[in-house]
């Protein structure tokens, strides 16, 4: 099979390619290849009653899939250049934030109208936080919930299912360079295109790895970020999460002087296991209907760990802290902070006295014996650090979930039309450029526009 562009990956990235280039060329012949289900095939078979922990599914359906790992991930798109990649620096910080609100744009007349549109502007939240050593970065924020973010792809999806080729549970083995274009490798056979973007996203780190290697495209290290999910009562966090939504808060340890962040924010949410690579890790979600919000509130604390030479494998550093967890834990471990404070683990019978319930069946144990000292410190700092600004964040019965590790790709070398080769271009998380749904959504649209020149 022929085609004109393939598009490998139906995440973010993936899905605004496809609909920049049907909105721009209605006569380009385009294909969609993605290792997942499509969207209402994928739902995850822990129900916390007959399945509870993760049984490995061949296809992780809150990793892959039509959506990506976006799909569930409470919908948030933050339109800024503070934080979510480094996108601006290929491309310039205008036009990055022109398509981004491009995007928002798209979301809004495809089933996200009525949703609300936060902002740190001319807060008084960034004086608290200054005052207290603790940094707010500025960001709009669109929040959709998991819910409407899921209608948002529906609709979508509706509009492009006849202009563009699906091929579901059809995982890509290999990109071979042509003497023009590209030779797309899967189970189901050989197709070849003029055009290539990839955006496998970061489940697809390993693989993207693989074909950098095989056609020697240049690569560099990126960082890992390990730390856990915090959840407490939506109260303690309601004065910011009332006003903004999510605070992307930064603090330096005076120990280690180490960064320390909040990170997906998700009020009155969920906390929810993720299966990367097979590893289990923590997430959260929080929806825009009152019928599925919760009494709490959860967010991570993330610690970022770059590496310099010898040792390039971050990723790999990661893994072995989420594997010692899975360990000894079976998967996700659960402490009071109370407990961690006093040096003992968290047993069933204290959580079920906490006042704080869990939104997520986890294991009660111990996080300090998973989690390197360096970063745990780190966390215990930065947890006393919020308490000033949000009084009730130290209390015992604030839950700590580990871990939470956020895998970055290798950052991929490309050029300023984001083309690692000729005619081959590299979107998304996949690329170790972007961190977000905005921005790997602007990439897309970026590479759509780029193929259409």
């Amino acid at each position: 099979m022929k085609y004109d562009v393939i598009i490998i990956g139906a995440g973010p990235g993936g899905i605004f390619s496809a609909y920049e280039l049907v909105k721009l060329d209605s006569s380009l012949k385009i294909a969609v290849f993605e290792a997942g289900h499509e969207l209402k095939k994928r739902k995850c078979p822990i129900d916390g009653k007959k399945i509870k922990t993760c049984i490995g599914c061949k296809s992780c359906s809150i990793m892959s899939g039509f959506g990506g790992a976006g799909a569930f991930s409470d919908g948030k798109y933050n339109i800024t250049n503070d934080f979510g990649g480094t996108l601006y620096q290929y491309i310039g910080k205008d036009e990055a934030l022109d398509l981004m609100r491009y995007v928002d744009d798209i979301n809004m007349a495809y089933g996200g109208e009525g949703t609300k549109l936060y902002s740190t502007a001319n807060t008084k939240i960034k004086t608290d936080c200054i005052r207290n050593d603790l940094h707010l970065l500025d960001a709009s924020v669109r929040h959709l919930g998991t819910d409407i973010n899921y209608v948002v792809l529906e609709n979508i999806y509706d509009f492009l299912k006849d202009k563009v080729d699906f091929y579901f549970d059809m995982p890509v083995e290999s990109v071979q360079k042509l003497n023009v274009g590209y030779k797309v490798v899967c189970t189901g056979g050989e197709y070849t295109c003029d055009k290539c973007i990839i955006s496998v996203g970061r489940s697809g780190s390993k693989w993207m790895e693989k074909v950098c290697t095989e056609l020697d495209i240049p690569v560099s290290s990126n960082r890992v970020d390990i730390g856990v999910r915090v959840e407490l009562p939506a109260e303690v966090f309601a004065h910011l999460t009332d006003e903004l939504y999510e605070s992307k808060i930064v603090y330096r340890t005076p120990k280690y002087e180490d960064k320390v962040r909040t990170f997906c924010m998700n009020p009155k949410g969920a906390v929810v296991n993720e299966n990367t690579n097979g590893i289990i890790t923590v997430n959260g979600h929080s929806y825009e209907d009152p019928a599925k919000q919760t009494k709490n509130t959860n967010f991570a604390l993330l610690v970022a760990k770059h590496f310099s030479e010898p040792f390039k494998d971050s990723n790999g550093y990661g893994e072995s802290i989420a594997r010692l967890s899975n360990m000894l834990g079976g998967g996700v471990i659960l402490q009071r902070f109370g407990d961690l404070i006093r040096g003992q683990r968290s047993t069933p019978q204290r959580i079920r006295e906490s006042f704080v319930t869990p939104t997520l069946n986890a294991t009660p144990g111990d996080l300090s014996l998973v989690l390197p000292k360096r970063i745990l410190d780190g966390i215990i700092e930065m947890i006393y650090a919020l308490d000033k600004i949000a009084p009730g964040t130290a209390n015992d019965d604030t839950l700590l979930y580990g871990v939470e590790v956020k895998f970055y790709n290798m950052e991929v070398k490309v050029d300023n039309k984001l083309q690692a080769m000729d005619n081959l271009y590299v979107i998304g998380d996949g690329s170790g450029i972007t961190h977000s749904l905005s921005h790997a959504s602007a990439s897309g649209v970026y590479v759509a526009r780029e193929i259409c020149k």
